[in-house]
């Protein structure tokens, strides 16, 4: 990783319903792959899918993860996620408090 590129990533993705979400945050903890998730929701998306317009309920998933964890963890997203195309958007973190930002890679490391 380059000196100047982030440490830290947020994590977004949707999902269809609040189960689902939960879930998701729950395996990606589990796993070690994000340090905390958070679930919220309702929203209403639109999007165009397969030459139509929609909107539909969703649920918004924001997971925070070290930058070195981000590929595992866009790999578990996608193989847990019922979309054919998940949204997993990976916005860099640029500053914040040292100590949650510590916190954050500590829980990232894989389990020994």
């Amino acid at each position: 990783m380059a000196a100047d590129a982030p440490a830290h990533v947020r994590v977004e993705t949707t999902t269809g319903d609040r189960a689902t979400a939960h879930t998701l945050a729950r395996s990606a903890v589990a796993a070690r792959l994000a340090a905390c998730a958070q679930v919220g929701g309702p929203i209403t998306s639109h999007y165009r899918w397969r030459d139509e317009v929609r909107a539909d309920e969703e649920w918004t998933l924001v997971l925070k993860t070290a930058a070195d964890r981000l590929d595992a963890l866009v790999a578990h997203l996608r193989a847990a996620h019922p979309y054919d195309v998940p949204e997993i958007i990976a916005v860099p973190v640029t500053g914040g408090d040292p100590d949650y930002l510590g916190w954050l890679v500590d829980e990232t490391r894989p389990a020994e």
